[in-house]
Parts: structure tokens; sequence; C-alpha cells
């Protein structure tokens, strides 16, 4: 089981570091970078909708729409912007992603209203629509806004965008490898016995000293953050990260099951897998932005 997780996850950093280096000769379209931010959230949409059950369970093709939409809308206004400067408020991001997200809360009472037959679980399926476009499809646009952060005049070496997001992907997962091996030889305490019993107070420590010296590392190949911003960066995204993990715990004991799904061999599924980079995105991009 160990050696299949190392496998996996030599292979899952390869990935993404790939993304990262070629996407850089791609700007603005950074196409790899959209590819897998949709493969990913489509799969983890799907595998939620499958934890939900048959009765409480949203419509599918609502959901995966919903959430495909406010993903590509990070790219959309980028390549206005390039293509037509002076359309300044049509280029804002965050003003077409907000005004997605609010179709998308429309569009879910509206297929309720026209599908509705007798009482029982509309208002729920309403707010599990709304949740998962937020949980899968807003949370990712907080990691995919950071590739496009401006480059300071006459600086050379790799883009304060690519460093960003790697300091958004690798900083969540590393205290979660932290965790994973420090609780492994040292755990001793039980942080959240119901949630996640594997998880210490011993991991947590060892993780969150994991965060801050990723976060260290990556920013000395172009500083993005004072020494100082990065113990705090690696700190509160770590922690974030921690948070999404548990979060991800909470809905499979909610829905009784152990793993998403069986996808990604020795991790379970996709969310198994980016539950901590939900959570820290958000995070990130607050320090960096």
């Amino acid at each position: 089981m160990l050696r299949t997780r190392l496998w996996m996850g030599a292979i899952l950093i390869a990935l993404v570091v790939g993304m990262l280096v070629v996407d850089q000769r791609l700007d603005p379209w950074f196409p790899f970078l959209l590819l897998l931010l949709l493969v990913l959230s489509v799969v983890a949409c799907r595998e939620l909708l499958l934890l939900l059950g048959n009765a409480r369970r949203p419509a599918g093709w609502l959901c995966y729409t919903a959430v495909t939409a406010l993903l590509l809308t990070n790219w959309v206004c980028p390549l206005v912007r390039q293509g037509w400067p002076a359309l300044s408020l049509a280029s804002d991001s965050w003003r077409w992603i907000s005004g997605v997200l609010g179709a998308s809360v429309l569009a879910a009472f509206l297929v309720e209203m026209a599908t509705f037959r007798e009482p029982g679980e509309s208002v729920t399926r309403i707010a599990l629509t709304v949740w998962i476009t937020a949980y899968l499809g807003l949370l990712p646009c907080f990691l995919a806004q950071l590739r496009w952060l401006p480059n300071p005049e006459g600086t050379e070496g790799p883009s304060r965008g690519t460093l960003a997001l790697a300091l958004a992907l690798f900083v969540p997962k590393c205290c979660d490898i932290g965790a994973y091996f420090t609780g492994r030889l040292l755990g001793r305490h039980r942080m959240t016995p119901v949630l996640s019993p594997k998880k210490t107070w011993e991991g947590l420590a060892g993780g969150l000293i994991a965060a801050v010296l990723a976060t260290l590392g990556i920013n000395r190949f172009r500083p993005i953050l004072t020494d100082f911003a990065a113990v705090g960066f690696g700190l509160t995204v770590g922690i974030a990260g921690v948070l999404g993990d548990l979060a991800e715990s909470l809905i499979k004991r909610d829905c009784r099951q152990k793993d998403a799904s069986q996808v990604v061999p020795g991790f379970g599924g996709v969310l198994d897998v980016v539950d901590a980079v939900l959570f820290a995105a958000p995070v990130a991009y607050w320090w960096l932005v």
C-alpha cells in the first residue's frame, strides 16, 4: 500500500511539474492547466454525485455544466483582455465568475421547479447543486486565477504565476505528506477521533513544518514572499489544507464511505487527492494577489 502511494504520488508530482513548465511557454492560454482542472473537477463531481445516493442526488447534467462553466470563465476573460484591451469591464474575471455562479443558483431552482411532482427532496437537491458548484467550481477558480499574476518589469526566470501556482499546489500536499509520515512514526495523540481517527497532533505538527519548508524552498526560485511571509504562508495554507482533508472526511463519513472512489490507486478517488488543495487555494490567493 505504501509503495503504491509513493509511486502514484511521484507520477502525480511529475504531471503537475510538467504542466507548470510546459504551460509557462503557452502564456496566456495555459491549456494544460485548463485540461487538468476540467478533468479533475468533472471526475470529482461524478464521485460526489455517486456518494450522495439516488434519493437526494441533484441533476448531474446541471452540476457538470455549472462546474465546467465556472472553470472556463477563468480563461475567457484573460483572452478578452489580450484581444480587446479596451473592454476592461468585460475582462474582469471575478465579475463574470460571480455572474456564472449566480446563474447556477437560479438554474438549480428552475430545474426543481420544472420537475417538481411531490414534496420530498427538492430543497435538498437545490442546496446540493449550489454546494457542488461552489466546492468544485468556485474554489478551483482561486487556483486558476493565480496563473495570470503579472511579472514585475525586467524579471527573468520562472513567472510569478508559475511560482504562485506551485506554492498553492505543493504546499498543502507537502503538509499532507509530512503529516502522514510523522503520524506513522511519532503519532500518539488523536486529533479528530471521529472524522479521521488516524490523524494525530504529532502528524499535524510534522505536516506544518513540511509546509513551511516547502514554501521556503519554492520561494527560493524567485522570491515572491519575504521569509517571514513565507513562514506565515506555509502555516496558514498548511492548516487550510488539513481542514480541506477533514472536510472531505466529513463528506465520506456522512455518506458512509471510506473513499470517494478507487480511481487513483493508493489514494482512493480524485476527491481524496485534491481535497486539501481546494481549501488551500483561496488562502494562497489572498496571500499572493
